[in-house]
């Protein structure tokens, strides 16, 4: 079965088929390691990771590079804040997202090269691009493509030429602070050079001391881990302009192919219905989350729920949905064990089986809260205590299938009086209940957040009640 996926450039499905009849090959544009990788970040990662885990669970291998930025304004300004450094304090943040990525379960990239590993092989694409007349030098050093040596510019963004101009002298200025003076607002820096405040950052050139522009170094490691074409280029939808428009120029310009086939965009994550941001204490990391008490495989879990073309709203109840959803998922699990099924079914034996309508709707554009819907569907009508042995493991092994396919682990099992409720919390739960009992509801209801907040839960019923972590 092959996966159909939306083109940001063509606007319409495709299937996915490698170009070589052998493997895919994908580029994901990776993080700039200067902090800590939020959960907005790590939507787009984890649909990535769900794009790759389909196609592999169907039989097709696949070839991932993902870049890790270490040199732009942004590494080199807090690099030198924090009195480190640039490889120092990158190799910090790096280790910080790798140990995140696990965390969330993300298959590691076959390839994941960085920008300062590879600023000769950016030089080199600078040195072609001047040559064929599509990028100048500056008088103080710096190198800027020319936009309007490429015809095709603005394909992808769909953009008008009015608007292109906006955005050039805006979004791509902001994003690469570029001051120096240049043939046209529209051109893009490809080579900085030196200044005071980028400290020891720099780097030899045939044009003097600098660093490469931050476009730059995507197309100069796909090039190298991919070839002139490759089959799919993904990343964040913000990215579509400049970022993957200066890409597309420079590569084709610098080459003779036509770079990525086929453009994979996640759209953006919301919280509580409103962008993210600092002020607003809602730029959440997976730390931060955890701290909360939520897992890892929680927070993957509502990243995975929303298709990834459209918003989707993270909130905090989100997680407990989450969570009461993993559990649920945990019992059929675990009901399907006590039949005699193993506890980890071997990967060869993985096959949709009964989940084959949850496995289609995944194949369709990347449908994961469809396929989430089918699976849970399979489970509702299926009672592992009445099916026949037979039945049991072909249901075991469909599930996961399926989970392997979406990337998501099981928790242990939360049994009700299983789990040594702490003095404290016991404490409030216990208060909760009086106060219940005298219907002094305001009280009751305040106290039942506050353990909610602290990560437990008050299940009751006639005779008293339990305490569970949420």
């Amino acid at each position: 079965m092959a996966l159909t996926l939306h083109d940001t450039l063509t606007r319409e499905s495709h299937p996915i088929q490698p170009l070589d009849g052998k493997t895919l090959r994908f580029y994901c544009c990776g993080p700039t390691v200067y902090g800590p990788a939020h959960i907005g970040n790590f939507r787009t990662f984890v649909a990535q990771d769900v794009f790759r885990r389909v196609l592999e669970m169907g039989g097709l291998p696949t070839l991932h590079v993902r870049n890790l930025t270490d040199v732009d304004d942004k590494t080199i300004r807090d690099s030198q804040k924090a009195g480190q450094s640039l490889t120092d304090f990158t190799r910090f943040w790096t280790e910080k997202f790798h140990a995140d990525c696990a965390a969330l379960n993300l298959l590691p990239p076959h390839v994941e090269p960085s920008a300062v590993e590879h600023i000769p092989h950016q030089i080199r694409m600078i040195e072609t691009l001047i040559q064929r007349g599509h990028a100048y030098a500056a008088p103080d050093g710096s190198v800027y493509f020319k936009v309007s040596s490429y015809a095709d510019y603005g394909r992808l963004s769909h953009l008008e030429d009015r608007e292109l101009k906006l955005g050039a002298s805006t979004s791509a200025g902001a994003m690469d602070s570029d001051e120096y003076t240049k043939d046209s607002l529209a051109d893009f820096a490809l080579w900085k050079a030196r200044r005071a405040e980028d400290g020891p950052n720099y780097w030899p050139s045939p044009w003097g001391e600098g660093r490469p522009g931050w476009h730059l170094e995507c197309s100069a490691m796909a090039l190298e881990y991919l070839g002139e074409e490759f089959d799919v280029h993904s990343g964040g939808i913000d990215l579509i302009f400049p970022h993957h428009e200066n890409e597309i120029a420079q590569s084709c310009c610098s080459t003779h192919g036509k770079f990525a086939h086929h453009w994979f965009h996640v759209t953006h994550l919301m919280v509580d219905g409103g962008k993210m941001s600092k002020s607003l204490g809602n730029l959440y990391t997976i730390e931060d989350l955890q701290k909360r008490g939520y897992h890892p495989s929680e927070v993957r879990y509502v990243l995975i729920s929303g298709h990834y073309s459209a918003p989707l709203s993270f909130t905090v109840h989100s997680l407990d949905s989450a969570r009461q959803a993993l559990q649920k998922l945990a019992k059929f699990d675990k009901a399907l064990q006590d039949r005699g099924c193993p506890a980890v079914p071997a990967r060869a034996d993985l096959a949709p089986g009964p989940f084959t309508d949850a496995w289609e709707t995944l194949n369709h554009d990347l449908n994961v809260p469809g396929a989430l819907g089918a699976i849970f569907g399979t489970i509702n009508k299926t009672k592992p205590a009445t099916i026949s042995a037979d039945e049991a493991i072909a249901a075991h092994r469909g599930l996961h299938f399926m989970l392997e396919a979406i990337g998501v682990k099981l928790p242990p099992l939360i049994e009700e009086g299983s789990v040594e409720v702490p003095a404290d919390i016991a404490e409030l739960a216990e208060k909760r209940w009086q106060a219940k009992q005298s219907k002094d509801w305001a009280a009751s209801d305040a106290l039942r957040k506050e353990l909610e907040a602290l990560g437990w839960i008050i299940k009751d019923s006639k005779e008293g009640y339990t305490v569970i972590p949420k």
